[in-house]
């Protein structure tokens, strides 16, 4: 690059760090320290001291230079922080680079620790790729570099793989965390086994897996190359477009990016990531398996051809880790007994570390006939192979990992027994058949459509439409006229996206409402599992006839959650207003409720810290989006750990939007004579003025955010203090300094007390007394994801206990109080 450029950009570090020296390399006679930086030619690269994040340690490494953001890509002491800021670099005589914790070089960080570098004098350069190479001083042989020992990052030029020759093997690794570029939890590598593909392992537990070799170019601006011999076997990627930046990084959840800079732009844009989604973690339907993950609503395992679930009703709970077994189990029948193969389409292949390669130039047929020879394959795939023709990839033992993918070319020919082989060709004959069918009665319908529409069109135009009845009333899901009083009338504002279910149907779905689908009872009424006929698994809430709630609020639940739709709030599938029944159907979500496991001896140990954690996440993110993300504005008035709902992964879901409010953006408050809600987690300003905001919902969280930490009920609790609610007791410890003792005794020695001491200090923010010194749900979600600084809590509402001298009078914080409330609520409920 130009001298000048170069020369601005050192005089922007100068004013940026006050003190800073540009250097182009570094010699055997030089010391590098606090306030150099080695850059690159071009300019694109910095190699100094850093503090990642929020730490305050000292780490010596690489990032983009140009980019605001300083994206770092190689640290030499990850594990080693300098704990201050007086580390020194240089060459030792030996050649090697060393790192030390102090200029007189008293504390040895870290070395190169190269044999055979030699003793002349070496130079260090930072290259334009990225890449730190220290060079012999006379022959300039490259005898260490950084691309040998990469980090979390992948760049162009730098490899994955391993040489036997020089010992190396190049793997990625995530950080701890943003704050800690240490080695963390996740790995990814190149499995050569079989086929080579990327795998990520979570600890020593494989964790994700990619499309098998050959893979496929995902864009025009880089290529890739894959290197096997004797001696090494690595992948890496060069780039077409030399105007781009393209880097790959495996991040401290686990999560792979590659995200590409254009040289001109300041600003890094994601070109794809994974896991995505749920099929995307490694075995999700266990062996013998195939994992769809189109349709989110379905559940994603099926069995692959000729095997059936190894444990049947763990399917029906939707889970499938037991994977599946073959449907006959004599092996007999596999091996000369009319025994074929299934086609099973556009799916990535299986884990190809058990499978072989039994010719890169056969044809599809002589692929076939070389898997059959042999009674140990059970799978086969045909492949092209660019430049080398068709190859033939066999499979031995189990199918682990297949998932269905449409954008994937492959298609896996799975052994059967001639059974299945009989069955499979009778239901693809009956399939085209039924095809045949529907596509001529489709046509039929069709015209016969048309003509009865131009028909009525003419009825109408000659005759007029008459209003027979003043007591018809209209279906506020289809929108037609019904005549059928047990239906309610809605007017125009029927939800135009809600299916109607018919009450035949939900009858036949739940056994007739019977006693043994039952999965619990509200203030609406009973909720009932089902199965529907496409055999989807769903939840019927029966509005019950004395129900303490009503058609207001059938009403007022499905008009709201028909325009809500978030991954914490649970899902609507539809209703049914028949033969005076009125009924919601929702997803099923197999572990039912929050608070039947928090408040059950048995099924609380299943909740580590981690898993609560999450839920607490997903709480607030579903409330968030209630009160600022959605179309609407809504206050859901009935915030409380039943109302949680839990999938088959634990992820947190709100329901019961019956008692929920929608507020105009710039509405603050409202009032009601009708308070609605549950004791012990209703906000005093509306418990006793029926006032309620968003910060009503922002209490009804602390209090769950509580109970989740605790185990213990907010309006069932007991303590030889006679506190009378968990808030109390709580408050109580926090001003003792003693408040971890609140925590739930199940998880004793297995959480991180700060993470749970933040927590709780949410929590104690979110329930004080003043409506206006509680946080919003935005600042929530942002202190439970970071580590900023919180502030102190004040005294929360209901902070009284039993006064152990006279049962009739009450303590209030630190004062005794004998006023009464005198405010009149026209209505009270509570549930």
């Amino acid at each position: 690059m130009a001298a000048a450029e170069k020369f601005m950009w050192c005089l922007l570090l100068i004013l940026q760090f006050r003190s800073c020296t540009c250097l182009d390399k570094i010699t055997t006679n030089q010391t590098f320290k606090e306030g150099n930086l080695l850059v690159s030619e071009g300019n694109y690269f910095a190699f100094g001291f850093f503090s990642p994040g929020k730490s305050t340690n000292r780490y010596l490494g690489i990032w983009f230079h140009k980019d605001p953001g300083k994206s770092v890509v190689w640290v030499a002491n990850r594990n080693y922080p300098i704990i201050g800021s007086s580390g020194a670099l240089s060459i030792s005589q030996h050649g090697n680079l060393v790192l030390h914790s102090d200029p007189h070089q008293m504390v040895l960080i870290w070395s190169t620790n190269v044999t055979g570098a030699g003793s002349d004098v070496s130079v260090l350069q930072l290259l334009d790729t990225g890449n730190l190479v220290l060079l012999q001083g006379t022959s300039k042989r490259i005898v260490w570099q950084s691309f040998d020992y990469p980090t979390n990052t992948l760049l162009a030029g730098m490899r994955i793989g391993f040489s036997r020759k020089a010992g190396l093997q190049w793997n990625l690794t995530s950080w701890r965390s943003e704050n800690d570029p240490g080695t963390g939890d996740y790995t990814i590598e190149l499995d050569t086994r079989g086929s080579p593909q990327f795998v990520v392992y979570k600890g020593s537990r494989l964790y994700w897996r990619g499309t098998p070799w050959p893979w496929r170019k995902f864009s025009d601006i880089y290529n890739y190359t894959l290197v096997t011999n004797e001696d090494e076997t690595y992948y890496f990627y060069s780039m077409f477009d030399d105007s781009f930046f393209l880097r790959s990084m495996i991040w401290d959840s686990g999560l792979i990016k590659v995200l590409r800079l254009h040289k001109s732009e300041d600003q890094w844009k994601e070109m794809w990531s994974a896991p995505e989604y749920r099929c995307d973690l490694y075995g999700k339907c266990g062996a013998s398996s195939k994992c769809a993950p189109s349709n989110p609503d379905k559940f994603e395992c099926s069995c692959l051809p000729g095997y059936a679930p190894k444990y049947p009703r763990d399917w029906q709970l939707r889970d499938a880790s037991g994977g599946c077994v073959r449907k006959r189990e004599d092996p007999s029948l596999l091996c000369g007994h009319g025994e074929g193969f299934v086609k099973v389409e556009n799916v990535k292949l299986p884990d190809t570390s058990i499978a072989v390669w039994v010719d890169l130039k056969t044809s599809h047929m002589g692929c076939e006939q070389e898997c059959k020879k042999n009674c140990s394959c059970s799978a086969y795939a045909s492949i092209d192979v660019a430049g080398k023709g068709s190859g033939c990839l066999a499979w031995y033992g189990q199918l682990w990992d297949t998932v269905d993918h449409v954008y994937e070319p492959y298609d896996l020919y799975v052994r059967v027994d001639a059974v299945e082989l009989a069955e499979n060709a009778r239901t693809s004959t009956a399939f085209h058949r039924k095809e045949l069918k529907i596509l001529i009665l489709s046509i039929a319908s069709a015209w016969f459509t048309l003509f009865l529409f131009a028909y009525l069109w003419l009825r109408r135009s000659r005759k007029g439409m008459k209003n027979k009845s003043e007591n018809r009333v209209l279906d506020p899901v289809s929108g037609s006229i019904n005549y059928n009083n047990t239906l309610m009338a809605w007017g125009n504002n029927h939800p135009p996206d809600i299916t109607s279910f018919g009450l035949g149907m939900i009858v036949a779905a739940t056994n007739n409402f019977s006693p043994s689908n039952k999965l619990g009872q509200g203030g609406f009424g009973a909720v009932y599992k089902g199965q529907l006929f496409n055999g989807q698994e769903v939840a019927v809430k029966r509005l019950s006839r004395n129900s303490v709630q009503g058609i207001e609020e059938f009403k007022n639940e499905v008009m709201l959650i028909a325009k809500l739709q978030h991954r914490n709030l649970v899902k609507l599938l539809g209703c049914c207003i028949e033969g005076g029944e009125q009924m919601l159907i929702y997803e099923y979500l197999p572990n039912k409720s929050l608070d039947s496991f928090l408040f059950d001896q048995t099924r609380r140990p299943e909740l580590d810290w981690r898993k609560r954690f999450n839920i607490i996440t997903g709480v607030a993110r579903g409330i968030l989006y209630l009160h600022q993300d959605s179309r609407l504005r809504v206050i859901h008035r009935d915030l409380k750990s039943s109302n949680i709902l839990l999938d088959a992964e634990m992820n947190a879901k709100i329901s019961d939007f019956g008692m929920a409010r929608i507020f105009k953006t710039d509405q603050i408050q409202e009032k009601t004579n009708r308070v609605v809600g549950t004791y012990g987690y209703m906000s005093p300003e509306y418990a006793v003025f029926g006032k309620f905001s968003v910060k009503s919902d922002v209490f009804s969280f602390g209090v769950i955010l509580l109970e989740i930490i605790s185990g213990k009920k907010s309006n069932d609790f007991e303590q030889k203090e006679f506190f009378f609610c968990l808030i109390g007791h709580v408050w109580k410890l926090w001003r003792e300094d003693k408040v971890l003792e609140i925590v739930d005794p199940t998880l004793e020695g297995s959480y991180p007390p700060h993470e749970v001491l933040r927590c709780i200090q949410i929590g104690l923010l979110c329930v004080q007394e003043n409506a206006m010194d509680r946080p919003t749900m935005l600042e929530v979600a942002l202190m439970l994801g970071s580590e900023t600084t919180l502030p102190m809590p004040k005294q929360p509402a209901y902070v009284f206990r039993a006064s152990s001298s006279n049962a009739n009078s009450f303590e209030v914080g630190e004062e005794r109080s004998s006023s009464v409330n005198e405010v009149t609520i026209t209505t009270f409920v509570a549930r």
